[in-house]
């Protein structure tokens, strides 16, 4: 009797963890049926392989009627599962709920079952490919839902290298009739995935059944699938020998470059250096630099500017034989054009990359040629495109040198460091440590050093406090010295001021330089500064005093401590507001005596 109670009792444990796993994915709170999904792999630990085989897979096949974002949880979580229904051998029982899955309507549901049968048809041995897995496969192409027949374009990469080649000739056709279909999403999904196809098709095939395919996409009605066949003309371009590229892909992508639609030329845009790779020097040379330039000067602003965004790096590709030739005379002219560009994205786009130009073409050219562009762009009336030209000076400084720059690049800082908008004077403040090194400190003195010192009364907190670490890397480009003699002071002096915010940066930028200017400036100069605004009327001032002296302590001798730290901060401690007692007492526990 008493045995039977305890076999009951453990049957009881044993079904507890589907029971719950039920109980909750039948709950009307979207949430807890979602922590349940997540939960899985320990309810499929609880129950062991063979149940989770035999009970938890049948059940959650059963149960893919849900939100969209449990689902999605699900065919995530599936994925992971091939050591939990006890490897690779029994990779096919997770098959069925991700079938499922990959069919329901939601695009991101979908993709992840597929990605999920992916990774388990990895794992699947080559026999248990073509019995468990093909056949998947050709449900899902066969599927009367276009839902199904999208997520089967996904699956012919991973089962085509390791089947016979009958189930091989099978899975081409099978691929070709998805490419076909009446649906634009099964098509678009085919030529998503027609270069990934290609790869492990064999050289045989790839000409006789997938490139008359590529030719078709290409032409398709849709512009949304014929720049999906572009990424394909790539791949394809990698695979075949050169005279074959030129016979096979070349007529196809000139199509490309001259299609009616923006969305494909700005495809081919994109992919351009990818195919100049693929292609080779000469047919680089013959066709891709034509195509080049007809992309510069395309009607449609957003097919100019990522062609432009390509300038340096499709430039440096070119054959050194031909290269500065090529650059001069077919290039170059398109890119004076777009200097003067009426779309600010263009411009911009071109601004980010046009220095990089200099080390290709080399100096003479630069100085005749790059830098009237350069300093048209200096001046653009668009901020973006003067930063964009302003973070690229290193490329022309190693060219050409900073100097014949200056009197050129200043107007154009002064007006980028005082423009209204508070995120352009913060890129440059960005730049200005590059700056100060490349034009030396005689300039810097004379120029720049009184804009670094606007920024720290600036009325935005983000500036303020960019333009405290900006001082320190420029310290740390000139030296303690030229710190001394130049910067501290103004900066002590703000301890006056009579806006406690800028008596507050004063604290900030002791903080910053401490790290860089040594035991010698901070008790010279930084602890009388401390001293006095350890008085101030603002309670938010002489908390920051002690965090600053906090921040100062490892500089310091014990001798300097007790001398002149030990005594403000115990007058802090007994301040009257209570933030500046905390953290004060947390300066003077910290502190090398030990104050406690």
């Amino acid at each position: 009797m008493a045995a039977s109670a305890s076999g009951d009792k453990a049957a009881d444990d044993s079904l507890y963890p589907i029971a719950v796993l039920i109980d909750e994915l039948k709950n009307e709170d979207i949430q807890l049926r979602l922590n349940s999904i997540k939960k899985l792999s320990t309810i499929a630990l609880a129950l062991g392989e063979e149940r989770t085989r035999n009970e938890l897979i049948p059940f959650l096949t059963e149960s893919i009627y849900d939100e969209d974002e449990v689902l999605l949880a699900l065919a995530e979580q599936l994925g992971n599962f091939i050591p939990l229904v006890g490897g690779p051998e029994y990779a096919m029982y997770l098959i069925p709920p991700l079938e499922s899955l990959a069919t329901v309507e939601e695009t991101v549901v979908r993709e992840k079952a597929v990605d999920s049968l992916r990774t388990v048809a990895g794992q699947h041995s080559a026999q248990d490919l073509e019995v468990h897995l093909v056949p998947t496969l050709q449900r899902l192409v066969s599927g009367d839902w276009f839902t199904s027949r999208t997520s089967a374009c996904g699956l012919f990469s991973v089962c085509y290298p390791r089947v016979s080649a009958a189930v091989k000739s099978e899975l081409r056709i099978n691929f070709r009739t998805l490419c076909q279909d009446e649906t634009p999403m099964v098509r678009r999904a085919a030529a998503g995935k027609l270069g990934e196809f290609a790869k492990v098709v064999e050289l045989e095939y790839l000409k006789s059944d997938l490139i008359p395919t590529f030719v078709q996409m290409a032409q398709d009605e849709q512009d949304s699938v014929r720049l999906l066949a572009v990424e394909a003309c790539v791949s394809i371009a990698q695979l075949l020998p050169q005279d074959e590229v030129e016979l096979n892909v070349m007529p196809t992508l000139r199509q490309c470059v001259n299609d009616n639609s923006w969305r494909v030329r700005y495809m081919v845009s994109e992919k351009l250096t990818d195919l100049q790779k693929a292609v080779g020097q000469e047919i680089t040379k013959n066709d891709l630099v034509s195509a080049f330039q007809f992309l510069l000067k395309d009607s449609e602003a957003e097919v100019r500017a990522s062609a432009s965004a390509k300038v340096t790096e499709f430039c440096a590709n070119l054959d050194k034989a031909c290269q500065e030739q090529i650059i001069m005379t077919s290039i170059l002219p398109c890119v004076k054009e777009l200097v003067a560009d009426s779309n600010q994205h263009v411009k911009s786009a071109l601004a980010s990359v046009i220095m990089g130009l200099s080390p290709i073409v080399g100096r003479n050219n630069t100085i005749e040629h790059l830098l009237p562009l350069f300093l048209i762009q200096l001046k653009d009336e668009w901020p973006e495109v003067r930063l964009n030209i302003i973070s690229t000076l290193d490329c022309i400084n190693d060219v050409i040198g900073i100097q014949q720059l200056s009197q050129s690049l200043l107007p154009a800082i002064v007006e980028l460091a005082e423009d209204s908008k508070w995120r352009v004077r913060l890129a440059i403040i960005e730049y200005m440590p590059l700056l100060a090194g490349q034009l030396g400190q005689e300039f810097f003195n004379q120029k720049l050093r009184d804009l670094c010192f606007n920024w720290l009364n600036d009325h935005v907190y983000a500036i303020r406090e960019a333009a405290t670490l900006n001082m320190k890397k420029i310290v740390q480009t000139f030296g303690t010295q030229w710190a001394e003699t130049n910067i501290i002071n103004q900066i002590l002096v703000m301890c006056k001021n009579s806006n406690y915010l800028h008596r507050m940066t004063c604290l900030f930028c002791i903080n910053a330089l401490a790290d860089v200017c040594g035991a010698d400036i901070i008790e010279r100069l930084f602890l009388p500064t401390i001293k006095v605004l350890s008085t101030d009327p603002v309670a938010n001032v002489r908390f920051n005093v002690a965090k600053t002296l906090q921040k100062l302590l490892p500089f310091l001798d014990q001798a300097t401590i007790d001398e002149h730290v030990k005594p403000i901060l115990e007058k802090l401690n007994t301040d009257t507001d209570v933030d500046v007692q905390y953290f004060a007492s947390e300066a003077m526990v910290s502190s090398a005596g030990g104050y406690s």
